[in-house]
């Protein structure tokens, strides 16, 4: 397998730009003259096509990779109804497998330099009767990188998912700190950001600002990773 470094990108909630973070985050890889792809193991929320069902954030994800993947792999588990994905798996009468997304990821890292995990969701939204995204992290064995959506609620937020990380085991490797809608007089973006840096025992990746129609290379301008991470993929 190529000597692959990754990272499990989560967020304090749902619609937080995990996405949007994730694809700069690839860019700025890229940018380094790294051979990158990324997978959503599980989304809800996904249309149906002649191809079967597909979800628009995973295909940008496929679209951004520096080599062609297959979507089975980077999306193992796709589900129609926009609902947690425990509650869409067993309408749909499946059990949500983290064997199979292992799996998926091997076959992934083996022809990159770097994979990106995007998770569903926040830190413990559950993925079946027993499991959360929490145990696909740990099962991955990547460092983790949360994106923190700053608005109203989001120190709260920030802090127990940071905590609910830190007793997983597994290492957080920085935050972003994303703003997903326009400044509001009840947010102080600033603030909270500067706080959150005083409690997060993590470097602070980039600030991304809200950007309407935001690309993978625009975000990435707001970005930094570090040169090189202690946790590697196994």
């Amino acid at each position: 397998m190529t000597d692959c470094r990754g990272y499990f990108i989560t967020g304090t909630d749902t619609g937080v730009g995990k996405t949007i973070v994730t694809l700069g985050l690839m860019q700025t890889l890229q940018a380094r003259g790294q051979r990158v792809a990324a997978m959503k193991p599980v989304a809800s929320g996904c249309s149906a096509t002649a191809a079967g069902l597909r979800n628009d954030d995973a295909l940008l994800l496929q679209r951004q990779a520096s080599l062609q993947v297959d979507y089975a792999l980077i999306n193992p588990y796709a589900f129609e109804p926009p609902v947690a994905p425990h509650i869409a798996a067993a309408q749909a009468g499946v059990r949500i497998d983290l064997d199979v997304i292992n799996s998926a990821y091997v076959r992934i890292a083996g022809q990159a330099d770097c994979v990106l995990v995007e998770g569903v969701g926040g830190w413990r939204v559950p993925l079946n009767a027993t499991e959360t995204v929490a145990e696909m992290a740990q099962g991955l064995g990547l460092g983790v990188i949360l994106v923190v959506g700053i608005r109203l609620g989001c120190l709260n937020h920030a802090l127990l998912t940071v905590a609910a990380i830190e007793s997983a085991g597994v290492s957080l490797t920085g935050w972003v700190a994303n703003c997903p809608q326009p400044a509001s007089a009840d947010a102080d973006t600033d603030a909270n950001i500067t706080t959150l840096r005083s409690f997060i025992p993590a470097p602070l990746l980039g600030c991304v600002p809200f950007l309407p129609e935001a690309g993978a290379a625009q975000v990435a301008g707001y970005l930094t990773l570090p040169q090189s991470d202690p946790k590697k993929p196994r």
